[in-house]
């Protein structure tokens, strides 16, 4: 058997990363971690968890504006970019340093630097080579940007975490979840936000009905929405950027931020060179277990470009690990997999929507509910919260659930257990609801719509 410094080898300390290595030192293998930037990788750095803040951040300006008809009188609030920046990065270094404590407490061996892979069980880092059995890459992906002209002049995804000041005017392209939340962040926090995307409507995996309801609530709130419009250029034009469209019109703005995509940060590792196989952007192909091509080598989260989540590559760390060091032959179920956009209001799902459904199953039932949040009622804010059940009418199962309005994704999270083990339409119905909640608006549906 072959001596080798460690049993598995993982390069990105993201959160699959550090969940994989964890999980794989207290099983009893001999693990190491190499990262370039910094611990925690998107979800924790230049994404969840920054973004949730800067999302909650957002929020207080409608609250300071609901407040006075529940009777409360301020001085007119004024924010300031500064200060929450600096709390944020506060408490991302907080983070950082706890899961750097985490591996110390497994002994997982934490080398910092730009890790490539020489051959199937060696890698080199800061000019070190190391034997492993076996290696994972868990390198997550990088904001995509087109070339186009003027590409330098485009702000991603990642930098606007670090932004100096907030924009008064700022351009967003895309029509993903990151478009969406930003836009809806930088309109709370007094920023004039145009979103521009190429499609008839925003973030099209999602229920066609909630993406309409949420496109309407955005309008309201003074987002401006650009559908079927693609920036072809880009210009400087004094202290601030000209938007050139396919269609000739000109936008002005103080950034152009681009949330179009991202891709698998794989270049550079060697493993196209080593033939591990790879898909057109660079993502890794694996099987059921993470097994690349090349069998010494394994891959999971967003690097193998399946469910792009935290908790879905955390969640493909733990059967990786089981199935390496314990035996363990039961993959990762990726149906039913609950998602939320932290839009304004946010946007959550659970299972099939109403398209799906009918091309899936064909003979469904559709329940439905809109009505304006209590606290609306009393507060005079124009939002409206829109909920729908999708049953299979066969079985009266329920195969999915959708909710636009605030705490969505919150309350889709308990819905999702209840799809995933099965919940019939009668068993929500005959379940008591707490009352006066939005969430009892799940149970107590009962008109086919």
């Amino acid at each position: 058997m072959a001596n080798y410094n460690f049993d598995l080898f993982i390069i990105g300390a993201g959160s699959g990363g550090v969940r994989a290595a964890r999980v794989a030192a207290r099983l009893g293998a001999k693990v190491a971690i190499a990262e370039s930037q910094y611990l925690g990788g998107t979800c924790v750095n230049v994404g969840c968890i920054p973004k949730k803040f800067l999302h909650y951040a957002a929020h207080f300006s409608e609250d300071f504006e609901d407040a006075v008809n529940f009777g409360w009188t301020a001085e007119q609030p004024r924010f300031d970019w500064i200060t929450l920046v600096k709390n944020k990065d506060k408490e991302i270094e907080r983070l950082n340093q706890t899961y750097q404590r985490l591996l110390e407490q497994v002994n997982v061996t934490l080398i910092n630097g730009w890790a490539k892979v020489d051959n199937p069980h060696q890698v080199t880092i800061n000019n070190h080579s190391y034997s492993t059995e076996r290696i994972l890459i868990a390198t997550g992906g990088m904001p995509f940007t087109p070339n186009i002209p003027g590409k330098e002049h485009i702000t991603d995804s990642n930098e606007m975490f670090f932004l100096e000041t907030l924009p008064e005017n700022i351009i967003i392209v895309g029509g993903g979840y990151i478009s969406v939340e930003f836009a809806g962040i930088l309109n709370g926090l007094g920023s004039h936000a145009t979103l521009i995307y190429r499609g008839d409507s925003l973030l099209h995996h999602f229920d066609q009905e909630l993406r309409q309801a949420l496109e309407a609530e955005m309008i309201k709130r003074g987002i401006i929405l650009r559908s079927n419009a693609e920036v072809k250029a880009i210009e400087k034009q004094g202290q601030g950027l000209n938007a050139l469209l396919h269609n000739g019109e000109i936008l002005q703005a103080d950034k152009i931020m681009y949330a179009i995509g991202r891709r698998p940060n794989t270049a550079n590792l060697g493993l196209a060179e080593l033939g591990v196989r790879l898909n057109p952007t660079g993502g890794i192909i694996v099987d059921q277990f993470y097994q690349s091509t090349l069998p010494s080598i394994y891959a999971i989260g967003d690097v193998i470009q399946k469910i792009s989540l935290t908790p879905v590559a955390t969640a493909e760390a733990m059967v990786l690990s089981h199935h390496l060091y314990e035996g363990s032959n039961t993959p990762l179920d990726y149906t039913n997999i609950p998602t939320c956009v932290f839009s304004q209001p946010n946007l959550a799902t659970v299972g099939l929507t109403e398209t799906q459904a009918r091309d899936k199953i064909g003979d469904i039932k559709v329940y439905r509910t809109r009505f304006r949040p209590l606290k609306h009622t009393i507060s005079g804010r124009d939002e409206q919260t829109l909920m729908k059940l999708i049953v299979d009418k066969t079985t009266d199962k329920v195969v999915g659930a959708h909710m636009l309005g605030p705490e969505a994704g919150e309350i889709i999270q308990g819905i999702a257990i209840a799809i995933r083990a099965g919940a019939t339409k009668a068993l929500f119905d005959s379940t008591i609801g707490i009352h006066p909640t939005a969430a009892e608006e799940f149970v107590t549906m009962r008109n086919v719509t």
